[in-house]
């Protein structure tokens, strides 16, 4: 799915990682498996990615990972979790029955892409979520599929990695981590260069389909685990 969809580990492991795994080690899992799969994308299609016209939300999305690291130690991750998990569910059954023309006007990079990037960087910083909301925010604007991924992509790839870093600034990358991500990562690699592939052979409308099914299906994932645990 990260390859496919440009972001994805977190929503589709966490689900099964939270209730085999050490609850602790699930969120530095995710970002450093997030990482190495953003990098399979931005190999395979760097011609594609566009660094400027996303730099509004990395910008914004840089301020926000701090934050959502001190959420990661300090707050109870059930509760915002549930959260996540409904907001997804509202918007993708929404949006399945046809993207809205709401706000869709000529794009314009604005401040509020930086208040979109903030909100991405919270739950990367938290969860490794930072994919959904700037990507749901791109397919409210009307952009292309080829265009919210060239936004989107580089975003994802600098926020988890800087995720990465203030993961490990507050210990959660720790040798207790190291034999889990051993096995994850090559997976995660591999993973990422079938989904590329995959996404370069689909149409944008099939694209956008799949990519509302995936939050559908993550938000269901999320409420369930939450609600069951």
């Amino acid at each position: 799915m990260n390859g496919f969809a440009g972001f994805g580990t977190a929503l589709v492991a966490s689900g099964l990682w939270f209730l085999f795994l050490p609850p602790q080690i699930v969120p530095p899992l995710i970002v450093v498996c997030a990482v190495a799969g953003q990098l399979i994308g931005l190999w395979k299609l760097s011609g594609t990615l566009d660094w400027n016209k996303s730099s509004n939300l990395v910008s914004g999305g840089l301020l926000g990972v701090p934050v959502g690291t001190a959420m990661l130690v300090s707050l109870d991750p059930q509760s915002v979790k549930i959260v996540i998990g409904v907001f997804l569910l509202a918007y993708s059954a929404f949006q399945l029955r046809g993207i809205s023309a709401a706000i869709r006007t000529a794009y314009q990079d604005t401040f509020l892409d930086r208040c979109v990037g903030f909100v991405g960087g919270v739950f990367g910083g938290f969860a490794g979520l930072s994919g959904p909301f700037p990507l749901i925010w791109l397919q409210l604007r009307g952009l292309p599929p080829t265009e919210q991924r060239a936004r989107y992509q580089p975003f994802n790839l600098l926020i988890l990695s800087f995720a990465a870093m203030t993961m490990a600034f507050v210990g959660k990358l720790d040798a207790v981590l190291l034999p889990f991500a051993a096995v994850a990562v090559p997976f995660s690699l591999l993973g990422a260069a079938s989904g590329v592939r995959v996404f370069m052979s689909v149409s944008e409308s099939l694209f956008q389909r799949v990519v509302l099914a995936i939050l559908f299906g993550s938000g269901a994932i999320i409420v369930t685990q939450t609600v069951m645990s």
